[in-house]
């Protein structure tokens, strides 16, 4: 049997080998599966991702298991309830660019048939550096970092050991 190589980053912690050994880097296709990765990504920021792995569970509640269809309509009383939650990072800023992503993939969806067909769009017509520039210009708190973070996550342009 082949032992699976792991990066460097995910070693010494069970939750952090578990999320390397069986969802990073695999291609993903549901569209609340990338809403949840995106929203994950962009509360890494600043942060390492084994801090938001640990609270993985909490945002999955506290964002109605990444419903982006019930995010979107998010209002200034439930911001304030994420504001109240400990469970997770507790970033106003972090917390409305949920909201506003969420929104925006309700956009791209109408316009595109779903989420996936769009990033999958940009990445054949615009490569890597296209599609970033794209997801910064259209997502809120996406810069080019966190843009290649999401994108490794779902399964694209991983990088290998």
């Amino acid at each position: 049997m082949e032992t699976k190589k792991r990066c460097g980053w995910c070693e010494g912690d069970a939750l952090y080998e578990s999320y390397h050994d069986n969802e990073w880097g695999v291609p993903l296709y549901d569209d609340e599966q990338l809403f949840e990765f995106l929203i994950l990504e962009t509360f890494q920021a600043g942060l390492s991702w084994i801090t938001i792995l640990r609270k993985r569970e909490n945002f999955r509640e506290a964002f109605d298991n990444f419903d982006y269809k019930k995010v979107a309509d998010y209002s200034d009383e439930k911001i304030q309830e994420l504001m109240n939650n400990s469970g997770i990072i507790r970033n106003q800023q972090k917390i409305r660019a949920a909201i506003s992503n969420a929104q925006e993939i309700l956009k791209v969806s109408e316009e595109f048939g779903s989420f996936r067909v769009y990033i999958d769009k940009l990445l054949w017509d615009q490569g890597i550096d296209g599609t970033l520039k794209a997801l910064k210009k259209r997502f809120s708190r996406v810069g080019p970092a966190t843009g290649m973070m999401f994108l490794w996550s779902i399964g694209e342009e991983t990088p290998r050991p």
